[in-house]
């Protein structure tokens, strides 16, 4: 069913790309089946509910299984793996992930509304992004195609519920729709951009869950701010994808991560992270030919993909979502979270410069022993990339104070600090343990996870945040 990267998708003209669309239209079909799982449940006690509510994709599942080995209705299900095996192992999966997640809403109470939103998402979604393929064979296409398509349906599922239960189209929070629709299309493009088409289960089942998380934070999100974000986040991606700064997986990584900032954070959390998404982009393709000759340039022309935007990026997420669940869901207060949040991208911003500048010039030494090394050497550094890392954690370090009022100049102290402990623990562990123990975007996640630490405990220290 995935389509992003083009690993196991059936594609040219005719007969195969009908076969292609017609198969995925039969999958959204099959997903349709989530708007009943509502209906059974609220119509049943809890106890036949558990075994009630499922049962549409079970049985689905077993007819793919154990009773469909042939004929037009196996052909129409079928992948090329499916007929291999005489069996629709695809559907079944399918099935038994959307039946998983019906039986998470009825005992453990993730929304139904999520639930029917997930199943529909992804289902109809991927009819979407078939069809456009079959009209333009490019995979960025594809992927517009696919959330495009995702979040309609995601955003419809989610109100056929409301309504389902008595609501009015007044009543649907349509803000808060927007947004899980948005995040689960966004999140399901991705996965489905690195993953392979037998993972469609863990995609459905991923995108459910976190949504799942979204919609229990104490979230009441500002309708502009969403239209924004999603507005901004569209651009982004196209200025990235098209300027070739990161690849297809990359550029969606970094286009979900700016629409939680966004939503979860606010503007300032947004600029700062889209500052290190743009100037590490820039700083990627500097003198990068020379890069490439010394054999320590980016690969795919300084394209960065999903894990290393995650690496950078990661822990930057989980401090918007520990801002996000703050007060509500943990003792530690939201200025600790921005602090670390700051303090995490300083990092990454000061580790890609000091390594995509300092890394054109000669006579580089290893952080551990100052010995002199070859150029590209983990953990080896140079004065002129100590003194980008400066700069670049400096420059994060004044969009959080120009942002937040909250910061100051002493707070902006400790960001840059933040940004300086993560750079020089990237070099430490290069020259330590990298290439054995960990790769390069662990290293990265390491770093930046140092970085949030330490400025989250030193603005507690400081006086600039509390507890």
């Amino acid at each position: 069913m995935a389509f992003g990267n083009g690993k196991y998708l059936t594609t040219g003209i005719g007969s195969s790309v009908t076969t292609t669309v017609r198969r995925a239209g039969a999958f959204a079909l099959v997903g349709t089946l989530a708007l009943a799982v509502p209906t059974i449940a609220r119509g049943t006690r809890p106890a036949i509910a558990t075994v009630a509510a499922p049962a549409p994709f079970i049985l689905v599942a077993v007819f793919a299984l154990y009773v469909i080995d042939s004929g037009p209705l196996f052909e129409l299900f079928a992948r090329p793996g499916d007929r291999r095996d005489g069996r629709l192992y695809g559907l079944a999966g399918f099935a038994l992930a959307a039946a998983a997640l019906a039986l998470i809403a009825v005992r453990f109470h993730l929304p139904m509304s999520v639930f029917a939103g997930t199943v529909l998402l992804l289902s109809w979604g991927n009819l979407g992004g078939h069809v456009v393929r079959a009209l333009r064979d490019e995979p960025v296409v594809a992927t517009v195609g696919f959330v495009a398509v995702g979040f309609v349906a995601g955003a419809a599922g989610q109100a056929a519920v409301v309504l389902e239960r008595g609501g009015t189209v007044g009543s649907v929070e349509w803000p808060l729709v927007a947004f899980l629709a948005a995040s689960g299309a966004l999140l399901g493009a991705l996965l489905r951009a690195v993953l392979f088409e037998r993972d469609d289960p863990l995609v459905m089942v991923s995108v459910g869950l976190l949504l799942w998380l979204f919609a229990d934070l104490p979230l009441d999100p500002d309708p502009t701010r969403i239209a924004i974000a999603l507005g901004v986040a569209a651009v982004l991606g196209y200025l990235t994808y098209a300027l070739k700064t990161a690849s297809l997986p990359g550029m969606l990584t970094g286009v979900f991560l700016c629409l939680q900032t966004i939503v979860l954070g606010d503007y300032g959390w947004f600029l700062m992270l889209v500052t290190f998404f743009g100037l590490g982009g820039i700083s990627t393709k500097f003198r990068y030919e020379e890069k490439k000759s010394r054999g320590i340039a980016e690969e795919n022309e300084g394209a960065r993909g999903s894990g290393n935007v995650l690496a950078n990026s990661l822990v930057g997420l989980f401090a918007v979502l520990g801002a996000a669940a703050s007060p509500t869901y943990t003792t530690v207060a939201p200025d600790v979270f921005l602090f670390a949040f700051a303090g995490s991208i300083a990092a990454a911003m000061s580790d890609t410069l000091s390594s995509e500048i300092g890394g054109v010039f000669d006579n580089p030494r290893l952080i551990t022993s100052f010995e002199r090394v070859e150029p590209g050497t983990d953990g080896a550094v140079t004065w002129q990339g100590e003194v980008a890392g400066l700069g670049g954690a400096v420059l994060i370090a004044a969009i959080a104070a120009g942002a937040f009022e909250s910061i100051g100049l002493l707070g902006a102290g400790v960001v840059v600090f933040g940004g300086i402990v993560g750079m020089t623990v990237d070099s430490l562990l290069g020259a330590t343990v990298e290439g054995w123990l960990l790769k390069n975007e662990g290293v990265n996640f390491a770093a930046t996870l140092a970085a949030a630490i330490a400025a989250g405990i030193v603005s507690v220290a400081a006086g600039v945040a509390t507890l």
